[in-house]
């Protein structure tokens, strides 16, 4: 399996990558690395921070299996800022393996993290590779549910989104009117916006070959300032979810 840098504007398809809740025993990794079919992973997130287990603890194991050529670079999701700082700061004070990315909750409708974590990424030059970029399909498409089984069952996507629909509807119309102006999809603006804030590699969560074709569309589309002012002019404070 080829190793591959993360660099700016790349799908995450390239590379590999595994994202597990906490640090796991070294004979256990063994066993799943042997699962996957490989004897490494390029880089190993862990899901979100662990309130139950030290600092400490946790970047240690995480740089024991860097050590040991299990894991090439390791990444970082759902946690508050100041949460990723200490994890980063520890590694630093004792010579470990820090992270290099960032998996946060981003999206034209919800953007709570540009008051912290993001800064924060920014200032340390951590990849960043949000979640839910198109918002669980909500800036894909004109209204806000769609006929799919997805729309009637994600209780989890009701959660995040359903409590703000009658303000964020306003952003989706936003998108849709810039999407009909250039002549291209809904996915492709709010991805282009994606990457003129700064993203490094969005996860897209596509079910058929023809979403991700849609996606890459968005390497072509350009935004200009009044773009982006335009589809962030309304745009309120949410509830923070994800980083819990």
């Amino acid at each position: 399996m080829r190793q591959r840098k993360l660099s700016k504007k790349h799908w995450t398809w390239g590379s590999t990558s595994l994202i597990l809740s906490t640090p796991i025993p070294m004979e256990r990794a063994r066993n799943i690395w042997a699962g996957l079919g490989t004897d490494y992973v390029d880089l190993y997130i862990i899901h979100r921070f662990d309130y139950t287990t030290p600092i400490e603890e946790t970047m240690e194991a995480l740089h024991g299996l860097v050590k040991a050529g299990k894991v090439r670079a390791l990444g970082a999701s759902a946690m508050y800022g100041y949460q990723f700082m200490k994890m980063q700061y520890a590694a630093e004070r004792n010579g470990w393996t820090k992270f290099v990315s960032m998996q946060n909750h981003y999206n034209l409708l919800y953007r709570e993290d540009e008051r912290e974590l993001i800064p924060i990424c920014n200032e340390m030059g951590i990849a960043r590779t949000p979640y839910s970029p198109l918002a669980a399909g909500h800036l894909s498409r004109p209204v806000w549910n769609s006929e799919s089984r997805r729309s009637a069952t994600d209780k989890m996507a009701a959660q995040k989104y359903n409590a703000t629909e009658e303000v964020d509807m306003k952003i989706v119309d936003c998108v849709a009117a810039l999407a009909a102006e250039k002549n291209c999809t809904m996915t492709q603006i709010a991805l282009a916006w994606q990457f003129a804030k700064g993203v490094t590699a969005p996860i897209i969560g596509g079910t058929k070959a023809k979403y991700f074709e849609d996606a890459t569309g968005a390497f072509e589309v350009r935004l200009t300032k009044e773009d982006i002012t335009r589809l962030e002019a309304h745009y309120i404070p949410h509830k923070v979810v994800g980083a819990l």
